[in-house]
């Protein structure tokens, strides 16, 4: 068998797919382990909606019954939301295993880049990117996203890299690997909850046209993905110093319960929501359907149509 013979691409997507349509890849890791449901399901059926409303077709991805399932039904999407943390999350070294024993998992960044580029899709929106985790020098943590980026051409929008991490370090991967860090209307590489994170990105744009031929020409080349940074939007922002401090408390807490490896991000993102008293979940859901308007319309630009309804994009 051929990994593509492992893929279930649902109608509506392999009907797009073959008239060339633009169409948006989605994680479900944020379904399955970034958010509590009911959040986790509303904000998984809003994003499509933005994606929809910004002119292309979404393809939420996940692994599912020994299947990559590209293109969520709703009973899917509430499957997975309901199942919440008990699904495996799945990176590029649990696949092979999840597929033979015929587990539910929420798919990472790399493993839906994976999948995406399987399936023929090649824009993909997500919250933060994976990264290097603080205090790397010491445990080796960092995220298979970083190397996925750098030979898997799919471009991957994002609100920078999550706060949590070591973004300077991120950074260096990221350049040692090659991948070109394109900031959507900012010359500062955003930091998830916060629009800046004292770094630069590579290059800057301000139009989703110009990105799209970055990504065409970078998978011309042969030479990997694109990360395309696009900040939070203003008024959904939270101010850095703050959600600093939080991040400081959370990582104390983790440390001082040994939670590490795959177990450190859900167990963060949960204790910082409950320090921020849930502001910082409504900001993940603002970014996320941020950067679902953006990979929607440069998905549009790069398969050559005009969008079919008005940008939906919240912007500063």
């Amino acid at each position: 068998m051929t990994a593509k013979s492992y893929l279930s691409i649902s109608p509506e997507v392999k009907a797009a797919l073959a008239a060339g349509k633009p169409v948006v890849a989605l994680e479900s890791t944020i379904i399955t382990h970034g958010m509590p449901y009911p959040q986790n399901l509303s904000m998984a059926q809003n994003v499509e909606a933005v994606i929809r409303q910004n002119g292309a077709v979404p393809a939420t991805i996940a692994i599912m019954d020994g299947r990559f399932a590209v293109g969520l039904t709703s009973e899917h999407l509430e499957r997975l939301a309901l199942e919440g943390g008990k699904a495996a999350k799945a990176s590029r070294r649990d696949v092979a295993t999840l597929l033979v024993t015929g587990g539910l998992a929420g798919t990472t960044v790399a493993t839906t880049m994976q999948i995406a580029a399987l399936a023929g899709i090649h824009v993909f929106a997500t919250g933060g990117i994976g990264g290097v985790h603080r205090g790397a020098e010491e445990t080796f943590d960092i995220s298979a996203d970083l190397e996925e980026l750098s030979r898997t051409p799919v471009a991957v929008v994002c609100a920078g890299a999550k706060s949590i991490l070591d973004i300077g370090k991120t950074l260096e991967v990221l350049e040692t690997n090659g991948v070109p860090v394109l900031g959507y209307g900012t010359d500062a590489f955003p930091a998830f909850w916060a629009r800046e994170s004292g770094h630069k990105v590579d290059h800057r744009f301000d139009d989703v046209r110009d990105i799209a031929r970055v990504v065409a020409l970078q998978a011309e080349l042969g030479m990997g993905g694109v990360l395309v940074a696009n900040p939070i939007p203003a008024k959904d922002a939270l101010e850095a110093s703050a959600i600093e401090a939080r991040i400081a408390e959370a990582i104390r807490g983790a440390e001082a319960e040994g939670v590490s490896r795959k177990d450190l991000t859900p167990f963060l993102l949960k204790r910082i929501f409950e320090l921020t008293e849930g502001k910082s979940l409504a900001a993940n859901i603002a970014l996320v359907e941020n950067n679902a308007a953006v990979a929607a319309q440069i998905a549009v630009a790069l398969a050559g149509q005009a969008p079919k309804a008005s940008p939906q994009v919240r912007r500063a």
